[in-house]
Formats: C-alpha cells, structure tokens, sequence
C-alpha cells in the first residue's frame, strides 16, 4: 500500500506541474513556452524589460487561474472525502447537501438584481451569503431531527438544495433576461475571476478543509468502523459529525464563490484515491487534494481549448467525465 501510494502522490505532483505549465502555456492564443519563462522571469523582478500584452496573459491571468484551478480542486477532492466519511455515503458531495445551490442563488441574485454595487468583491460576497445562508438551514434541520444519524442529515441537505435551486430559477426568469448568459456561466463553474486579489480566497477554503481533515483523520478513521465503534474509542460521534459538516460548508462557500458551482470532483476524486492510499484518512486527504488539483486544472485546460476563442464552463467538462466515471463503476460493479 505504500508503494502504491508513494507512486500515485508523485504522478499526482507530476501531473499537476504539466498541467500547470499547459495552462499558462495555451488558451485562446498559444504562448511558446520561452516566452512563458521570460515573462515570469520580468514578473519577479529576475530579468529587465518592459512588461507588454504577453507578460498580463501570463503573469497577471493565465498565473492566477492555475493557482485558483489547484486550489478549487484540491478543496473540493477534500470535501467529498469529508462528507462521504461522516454520511457513510459514497454519494455525498457539496450538491448533495445544498451548499452549492445556496450559493449560486447568492450569486445570481447579484446578477440579476442587484449588480456589482460593491465591486469586484460582490459577487464573491454573495455566492458566500448564499452558502453559509444554506449551511445554516441544514444545520438547523439536523438539530431538530438530532439522533437520527447520517440518513436525515442527507435527507435534509436534498430538501435545502431543492429549495435553493427553486430560488435560483425564479431568480432567472424573473430577473434581468440579459443576464442570463453570465448566470448560465456561473452556474455550471469557471476560474475566469481568477487574480492575484482574489484567489486568497480559493486557497483559504482549500487549506481550511485539509488542515481540519488532517488534523481529525484518527477520529474520522475511527468512524470507518460505524458510530458505535467510534463512541466505544472516545469519538463524540454526533459533534464530530456537525463540526465536520459546518468545515466542509464553510469550506465550499469560499471556494464556489470564486469559482461558481463546479461538479463532480467531490464525488469522483475520493473513489479514484482510495485504492492508492487506502481508507484511513492520513493519507487519503492529502492524496484527494493532489488528484481533485489535478483533474480540475485538466478540465480548465479543455474547457479553454475545446472551443477557441470561447471558453466553456469547466463545469460542463466535470460532469462530462464524472457520467463517465459513474457509468464505468456501474459496468465494473456489474461485471
């Protein structure tokens, strides 16, 4: 197991720093890799020169949206993991439970109605609003319905992610029908925000929920084995399992406020880890992270390169491959 798990971290890292040079590297102009090097070189002050067009794709845009693709990713790999653990669902993700519906009506609620009164920070602001809006219904549900274990705990994530996408689309067809393209965009996820003011927040989320994870991982492991073997080891299941929850919101609303709802990662990535590093959490976190990273800087690099000089939504790329995914584990399953 060590083995493998030593060769799946270092094709992860490998895989992460060609599809960050790719990135930087392509899009809807192709920037030869030289004049990459020398931008970024002009950029921390190694070499002399004026800054022109180049040096802004590359430093000022291309740069950042690599960072933010990791650190989503990452973030969201982690999250599934979270969640997965403590519904004792492998279906569990941020969708699952209204998170991310929550904060795509903060989001579009801007769009559509009130527009960017604050700056560039609204609609960050809102998509968070929304989320921790939706965090705090479900929260209040599991309170009510406490000691009923991780079945009402999902079952009360379905209703706030139904409510919230109900609220979404009204928002949509009785707001501004010209703003209904950007919403569609938003809606299905994309890294085009991406900037140095902005993507503290994208790694914020992402050093949140793996900090936690690795900080908790005996007491997660210790739920692998069903709550009441958790409680005879000393684990307060039923905090454990709201702590964990209130993280993993936490945790999503940063990073889909700057990244718009993107799908899949939290479900896939956990399933394609585990078998390289097995089921305690240790390992498994970090490992989430380097494959959720590198998936999602894939995608953005389809999703930029796919259709030039448009750029699709990254999401309609991670639900592409996550039917994909799904299909062949039913096919597998069935063999």
């Amino acid at each position: 197991m060590r083995h493998r798990f030593g060769i799946g971290v270092a094709a992860a890292l490998l895989a992460i720093a060609a599809l960050a040079s790719a990135s930087v590297v392509y899009g809807s102009t192709v920037i030869p890799f030289a004049d990459v090097i020398a931008s970024l070189a002009r950029g921390l002050g190694l070499a002399s020169g004026d800054a022109g067009p180049i040096d802004r794709i590359v430093v000022d845009l291309r740069l950042p949206r690599a960072i933010l693709a990791i650190a989503v990713g990452a973030g969201l790999g982690v999250i599934g993991l979270l969640l997965q653990t403590v519904t004792r669902n492998d279906l569990a993700d941020p969708f699952l439970f209204g998170l991310s519906a929550g904060a795509a009506a903060g989001a579009v609620a801007v769009i559509t109605r009130i527009g960017d009164r604050i700056g560039i920070f609204t609609l960050p602001l809102a998509a968070f609003a929304g989320g921790m809006c939706a965090t705090a219904v479900v929260l209040i549900l599991i309170r009510r319905t406490q000691g009923y274990g991780p079945e009402r705990l999902i079952l009360a994530g379905l209703a706030v992610s139904f409510l919230f996408t109900a609220l979404t689309n009204y928002l949509v067809f009785s707001g501004d029908q010209r703003a209904a393209h950007s919403v569609l965009f938003w809606t299905m996820g994309g890294l085009g925000l991406a900037s140095w003011r902005n993507i503290g927040i994208g790694i914020a989320g992402a050093a949140l929920v793996l900090c936690y994870a690795l900080i908790r991982h005996r007491h997660l492991d210790a739920l692998l084995g069903g709550e009441e073997t958790a409680e005879s080891l000393g684990v307060p299941v039923a905090r454990l399992r709201t702590m964990t929850f209130l993280v993993a919101s936490f945790a999503t609303a940063l990073l889909v406020s700057i990244a718009g709802v993107i799908g899949f990662i939290g479900l896939m990535i956990p399933h394609v880890a585990r078998p390289l590093a097995g089921p305690l959490h240790g390992r498994l976190a970090l490992t989430c992270a380097l494959f959720g990273a590198a998936l999602l800087l894939g995608s953005d690099l389809i999703a930029r390169i796919l259709l030039p000089p448009q750029e699709l939504p990254v999401g309609v790329v991670t639900s592409s491959i996550g039917a994909l995914f799904v299909v062949s584990v039913l096919l597998r399953r069935k063999a």
